[in-house]
C-alpha cells in the first residue's frame, strides 16, 4: 500500500470543481463511536492559519464516505484534540 497517496483524497464539488484534500489525521471514540477524519485543502484563513476541516467517515467501505459532525459534544472532542496537538507540537 502507498503511504503518500493515501494521505489524500478527492472531491467533486456541486459545480463539477475537483478539490484535492491532505488527511492529517484519523481517530476514533470511544464515546461516540465514531471514526473521525480531520483534512485540509492546503489553503489559510485571513489569520494566515491553514483551513482544517474534520467530517465522520465510514473506514468499512471501499470509497470514502464523509458525514457532517452533528452535536457540540463531537465538535468539542475534535478542537481538545487538535488543542493538544498544537501544543505538543510547541
Amino acid at each position: 500500500m502507498n503511504e503518500e497517496k493515501n494521505r489524500y483524497f478527492t472531491v467533486t464539488d456541486k459545480s463539477g470543481k475537483t478539490i484535492e484534500y491532505e488527511i492529517l489525521f484519523t481517530f476514533d471514540s470511544d464515546e461516540t463511536k465514531k471514526s473521525y477524519i480531520v483534512f485540509t485543502d492546503n489553503t489559510t484563513d485571513e489569520d494566515g492559519s491553514i483551513v482544517t476541516y474534520a467530517a465522520t467517515y465510514d473506514k468499512n467501505g471501499d470509497t470514502l464516505e464523509l458525514q457532517d459532525i452533528e452535536t457540540d459534544e463531537e465538535w468539542n472532542l475534535i478542537e481538545n484534540l487538535l488543542s493538544s496537538i498544537e501544543e505538543a507540537s510547541e
